[in-house]
């Protein structure tokens, strides 16, 4: 069962397409969708969320169409994850967590598992409810001070352990900084919202065989290829993680030496769906994104992919009226990708220092 809590003045249209793309994420997930619940409330219940009437009426819902897991597109926290738990009797999580299970499943290299164990550990920390026979132990005669709770004696491991993954992923980012250091083209990132067709697009203008499938976050590993841009020119163009709405902080975190790849990049492509209703909200997720990550202030191009979809007519128009710079593109097609390919040209020959002479890429 799907569940939303729609707090305050929250649109509802842009709640009713987080609940869709909630259900894209349990697809994804392996999950099989039974139905869906919503509820409006001025703030959300500090125990449950949700108020008494609607998670009774929450149980009979999954009883009576047999779902055995509660998804949340709300974030929890541990005492509501634990309340909910009990008075459902079911297996209970979030948004968060389902894009956790779909990241430990997609991790392919030693860099993107360290990353998502990272992540999934120190969200489990964050669950782990502190109930009253973990806290503290009490003093009494002869004892100095409460000494440690069972709750610190058993997070005690996973402390350790996220604490080396750190050490791990640090010195994977100091390798890939120096690499990119030496790097004799100048590098174009692709950032954008998940399954907009970045890995599409890098096929596309590098000629490559990046994995793409029609589902939320296909890429979790920085792909690299060296793409040419006529005239000599070369640049290395590079496909990153997708961005979601409400992303996990935690796993923007882990996946700092993935994204980091943004941060260091020349230029960005931002590219989105055009072809979907919202699209300046996946705009908007993308550029708080990318602040977020401290790029914010790299040369960035956006670029409204998908645009040969018949859906894309009256959406395209919108965005391309707000954004007059974005290029519309379509990386199945191929339309539009001669422009994307001058405009690269244009923009690095403006902003990057790296920018090679036909010359000094010739031959090589």
């Amino acid at each position: 069962m799907l569940v939303q809590v729609i707090c305050g003045r929250r649109d509802a249209a842009e709640a009713a397409d987080s609940l869709q793309e909630l259900e894209r994420l349990a697809d994804t997930a392996g999950i099989e969708v039974a139905g869906q619940l919503t509820q409006r409330r001025p703030r959300p219940d500090g125990a449950t969320l949700l108020g008494a009437g609607k998670l009774a009426d929450l149980r009979a819902a999954c009883e009576d169409r047999g779902a055995n897991q509660v998804l949340f597109d709300n974030e929890l926290n541990a005492v509501q994850a634990y309340n909910l738990t009990k008075a459902l009797e079911r297996r209970v999580f979030d948004r968060t967590e389902a894009i956790l299970q779909i990241f430990a499943r997609r991790a392919r290299s030693a860099e993107a598992q360290t990353q998502v164990e990272l992540a999934q550990l120190e969200f489990l920390l964050s669950r782990i409810p502190v109930l009253e026979a973990q806290q503290r132990f009490k003093g009494g005669i002869g004892m100095r001070g409460p000494g440690e709770s069972h709750l610190q004696l058993r997070n005690a491991p996973m402390r350790r352990r996220i604490a080396d993954l750190r050490k791990r992923l640090a010195a994977i980012q100091a390798r890939q900084r120096r690499s990119r250091a030496k790097r004799p083209w100048p590098v174009v990132s692709l950032v954008g919202y998940t399954n907009a067709g970045k890995s599409t697009l890098l096929n596309a203008l590098a000629g490559a065989d990046a994995y793409v499938d029609d589902r939320l976050f296909a890429t979790l590993d920085t792909k690299t290829r060296l793409v040419r841009l006529g005239e000599g020119r070369q640049i290395l163009l590079t496909d990153t993680v997708g961005f979601i709405r409400h992303l996990p902080h935690g796993l923007v975190a882990s996946f700092r030496s993935t994204l980091d790849v943004a941060c260091q990049a020349d230029l960005l492509l931002v590219v989105v769906d055009a072809s979907h209703p919202r699209v300046q909200d996946h705009v908007d997720v993308c550029r708080a994104t990318l602040d977020e990550i401290g790029a914010g202030g790299v040369p960035s191009l956006l670029v409204l992919n998908k645009c040969d979809l018949p859906a894309a007519a009256e959406t395209a128009t919108h965005a391309a009226e707000r954004h007059p710079l974005a290029i519309p593109v379509s990386a199945h097609s191929g339309l539009g990708l001669d422009t994307l390919r001058l405009a690269v040209a244009e923009e690095l020959k403006r902003c990057c220092t790296l920018w090679q002479l036909p010359s000094a890429t010739s031959g090589t």
